[in-house]
């Protein structure tokens, strides 16, 4: 029997979707840990670039700094990371590395969307009178969702992908089924895991994609 067609048993077998190390309880921890991650990074990153953004400094050294975590493996920071006492915080490291491979493109994306914005209409909601905090939310952050939300989908569809290596440091999720395939030495287990991760990663980009062309044409647009 070929590889596709043994994967495609194993997926299809009931057995493999129940229990605790099913694909239905590894998908929902995998979701959680996605979400999780993506919102401890959204309020690290969106608040400092949308500051740095309105007030114009500091951002490019800032933008700069967290692209270097880019060119770290968060592999290499989890293994790290578990040599610490945060290795002793059970699903921890996983967070913290992950949090720290998401803050990149959430803070770029946010940041180069507030600059942006058109400096005259910026200009005209001060000559109107509002304060920096309504020219920052009744102006530059509706000018600049488009930009800020393409760096959260980017996060997200990342952070799927990424979400795996939690298995390795005992976590569960998706990865787990990969894992436990090559301990197994079962190759359509480890497909199926790496097709399964793929398919989500994929539904994650669609529904960011509808969510996108479902919003209200100024939020499509920044305009």
């Amino acid at each position: 029997m070929s590889t596709l067609g043994a994967t495609w048993d194993w997926l299809t077998d009931p057995a493999h979707w129940s229990g605790p190390d099913g694909v239905r309880h590894r998908l929902l921890q995998h979701l959680l840990l996605t979400v999780v991650c993506l919102l401890v990074s959204c309020l690290i990153a969106l608040p400092v670039a949308l500051v740095l953004g309105h007030l114009g400094r500091g951002g490019t050294l800032a933008v700069n700094i967290s692209n270097v975590g880019r060119a770290v493996p968060t592999f290499a920071v989890l293994v790290l990371l578990l040599l610490t006492p945060v290795g002793n915080w059970g699903e921890g490291p996983t967070v913290v590395a992950l949090v720290l491979f998401a803050v990149p493109p959430l803070l770029t994306n946010a940041y180069v969307g507030m600059r942006e914005v058109d400096r005259d209409v910026v200009r005209a909601a001060r000559g109107m009178g509002m304060t920096g905090r309504q020219t920052l939310f009744r102006v530059e952050l509706p000018l600049a969702l488009p930009m800020v939300m393409n760096g959260v989908r980017i996060a997200a569809v990342q952070l799927v992908a990424t979400a795996t290596i939690a298995a390795l440091a005992g976590g569960g999720g998706l990865g787990r089924i990969i894992t436990a395939g090559f301990n197994l030495a079962s190759t359509p287990q480890v497909v199926a895991g790496a097709l399964l991760v793929a398919a989500l990663a994929l539904v994650v980009e669609a529904v960011f994609e509808i969510a996108e062309r479902t919003a209200p044409a100024w939020a499509r647009s920044g305009r």
